[in-house]
């Protein structure tokens, strides 16, 4: 579970980064555009590139890390062993989900990988690349969430006051 962990967290990282480049790429198009009436081709198509990725990078990290949203309003009543339960129950549809998403996304990913499908915009980046974020970031994520699944069903849970909510 160390591994996975420290591979959550580089790819929260890397993610950030991403954010980071998104942030600084549309900063550079706004002022080449408005400022030198020199708009760039590559800079909106790039940032979207990065968001794209950026989101299911970070998704196993903020599952583990607890900072998805969660309401609590009902379940800090229940005894501890129904939460507990409830805790390997809601990991696991978010697993069965992420399995789902996973396979469905790679057949996608792959068609294009096949077809050599392109983006059809100004720089017609191979269409694999964008789609190639939803498997590895779900296969992240379906990994994550049986980890969440099993660390709860034999650990303690974190307090509720512990979560972000």
């Amino acid at each position: 579970m160390r591994l996975f962990d420290a591979v959550e967290l580089l790819a929260a990282r890397f993610a950030a980064l991403l954010l980071v480049a998104t942030g600084a790429m549309l900063s550079y198009e706004v002022v080449a555009r408005y400022f030198f009436t020199q708009p760039t081709i590559w800079a909106a198509e790039l940032s979207q590139l990065c968001l794209i990725w950026a989101c299911p990078l970070a998704a196993p990290w903020v599952l583990s890390a607890r900072r998805h949203i969660r309401v609590t309003a009902v379940t800090q009543l229940l005894p501890f062993g129904l939460r507990r339960m409830l805790e390997v129950a809601a990991m696991l549809v978010i697993a069965g989900f992420s399995g789902v998403v996973l396979w469905f996304g790679f057949g996608i990913f792959h068609d294009s990988w096949v077809r050599g499908r392109t983006t059809g915009t100004m720089l017609d980046l191979p269409a694999w690349l964008p789609e190639a974020a939803i498997p590895a970031g779900f296969a992240l994520l379906t990994v994550s969430a049986l980890g969440n699944a099993w660390r709860a069903a034999t650990g303690p849970l974190p307090a509720e006051g512990e979560m972000m909510e």
